[in-house]
C-alpha cells in the first residue's frame, strides 16, 4: 500500500490518501471502510443530455465524487471493492444526494475520511504500508479426485482453483482407465498452478495430501515439464515442498501450516504467528483449561482482572455495524496493550481466522489461571 497523504488531527478526525497495490491491500481497505465514512475517488458516470430538438445523447464521463458510505462489497475473485452511497459533492454530472457506486481498484488513488481514526485502524494503515509484512505462499491440498489451489498471504487464504474429477476405480482389466483418470486429474492441477501462481512473487508452493498422491503428482509434473520443456516449472522445482495433509479440502491447510518444515519457511510472516498462537491456544484448552477462554464475556472479565497475556481477536468483529459494540472491542484491544499484553488480530480471510471465528472471534491466553470463570455459568457468550 502506498501512503500518499495523512491528515489526522489530535481528536482523531481527518482523511488519509492511499493507493492499493495488490490483493492484500484491497483486503486491508475492506477492513478500514465502514458505514458513515467518506470516500473520494474518480469514477465513470453515464450521462444523458437532451438537445433542443428533444433527442437524447448518452455518453460516459470520468469525474471525481465523494460519497457517504452506506454499503461495502468486496469481490475477492475480481479484487474490486464496490462502495455505494450518496454523493455530497455536486457537479454538472451528478446531483447532490444522488446514489452512486464507486469502484476501488488496485493502483487507483482514493481518499478515506473518518470522524474518528481509532488505534486499530491506524495500526492497520501502518501494517499495510510496511512492505516487510507481505510474504506470499501457494499451497495445493489434494486427494484422489479433489484438489484446491490456494494463495496464502499474511492476511488472506484464497482458493484460486478447485479441481473435482471422477477417477475410475482400479479394477482387474481397467487399470489403464484408472491411470488415464489420474493423469487427467494431475494435468488439471498442473494447469491450475501455472495459471494462478506467480513464481516471481511466491516463496514456495506447498503440495500436501494423504498418502502418496502429492509424490505421484510431483513426479507427473516434472515428467511433463521435461517433455514440454516448461522452464517455469523446471527452474522453480526447488520451491515445491511436499508435506502431509488429512484430505484435499481447504480446512486441511490448518494442519499443513503447523508442520515444522512449513513454519520455518513462513516464520517471518504474520500468518505463521497466527497459526502458532492458535495451536498454543488449542493445546492449552486440553491441558490447562483455566488459563484459556473464548467468547466476549469471559474475555472481558479476564481483561478487567488484567489477566490477559495474549488476546486473539478476529478483524471481522471490527467490521460490525453496531458502533457501540465496535468501540467495546477497540477498548478491549487498547486495555490489553496498556497492561503489557500481546494482541493478535486475525484475518477472517485466512485459514487461522476462520478457525478463530468458530470460537466466537475472540479468545485469550491468560497469565494466571482463573478457575472461577470456568465455574461461572452465568457468563453466556
Amino acid at each position: 500500500m502506498k501512503l500518499v497523504g495523512k491528515y489526522v488531527d489530535k481528536k482523531g478526525e481527518g482523511d488519509i490518501v492511499l493507493v492499493p497495490e495488490n490483493t492484500e491491500d484491497m483486503w486491508h481497505i475492506y477492513n478500514l471502510i465502514v458505514e458513515g465514512d467518506y470516500v473520494t475517488c474518480s469514477t465513470i458516470r453515464k450521462v444523458q443530455l437532451e438537445s433542443k430538438t428533444g433527442s437524447s445523447n448518452n455518453f460516459r464521463v470520468r469525474t471525481t465524487l465523494t460519497i457517504i458510505v452506506e454499503n461495502i462489497d468486496f469481490d475477492t475473485q475480481a479484487c474490486v471493492l464496490r462502495i455505494k452511497g450518496k454523493n455530497i459533492t455536486e457537479n454538472k454530472y451528478v446531483k447532490n444526494g444522488a446514489y452512486h457506486t464507486l469502484d476501488i481498484e488496485q493502483n487507483r488513488k482514493f481518499t478515506l475520511k473518518k470522524s474518528l481514526w481509532d488505534s486499530v485502524n491506524l495500526e492497520r494503515i501502518d501494517t499495510a504500508c510496511d512492505p516487510t509484512q507481505n510474504s506470499d505462499i501457494a499451497a495445493v491440498v489434494m486427494q484422489e479426485g479433489i484438489a484446491h489451489v490456494c494463495l496464502i498471504s499474511s492476511n488472506m487464504t484464497i482458493v484460486r482453483a478447485k479441481i473435482d474429477q471422477v477417477i475410475p476405480r482400479k479394477r482387474k482389466g481397467s487399470a489403464s482407465q484408472h491411470e488415464k483418470g489420474l493423469n487427467r486429474f494431475y494435468e488439471s492441477i498442473m494447469q491450475g498452478i501455472l495459471k494462478h501462481v506467480n513464481f516471481d512473487v511466491v516463496k514456495c508452493i506447498i503440495l500436501a495430501s494423504p498418502g502418496f498422491v502429492k509424490d505421484q503428482f510431483m513426479n507427473y509434473m516434472i515428467q511433463q515439464a521435461v517433455k514440454s520443456e516448461n522452464k517455469l516449472i523446471l527452474e522453480n522445482k526447488s520451491k515445491f515442498i511436499l508435506t502431509h495433509s488429512s484430505s484435499g479440502f481447504k480446512h486441511s491447510l490448518r494442519e499443513v501450516l503447523t508442520e515444522p518444515s512449513v513454519i520455518s519457511l513462513i516464520s517471518d510472516t504474520k500468518a505463521a504467528g497466527e497459526v502458532k498462537i492458535l495451536e498454543t491456544f488449542y493445546t492449552m484448552l486440553q491441558t490447562d483449561s483455566s488459563r484459556v477462554f473464548y467468547g466476549k464475556n469471559h474475555v472481558l472479565a479476564a481483561c478487567n482482572a488484567k489477566a490477559i497475556e495474549t488476546l486473539l481477536i478476529s478483524d471481522k468483529l471490527f467490521r460490525c455495524q453496531d458502533v457501540a459494540l465496535r468501540k467495546e472491542y477497540i477498548h478491549l484491544v487498547e486495555t490489553v496493550k496498556k497492561s503489557n499484553g500481546d494482541v493478535k488480530i486475525f484475518s477472517s480471510m485466512h485459514i487461522s481466522g476462520e478457525q478463530l471465528d468458530l470460537l466466537t472471534g475472540v479468545a485469550a491466553i491468560l497469565r494466571f489461571p482463573m478457575p472461577e470463570l470456568e465455574e461461572d455459568g452465568s457468563m453466556e457468550n
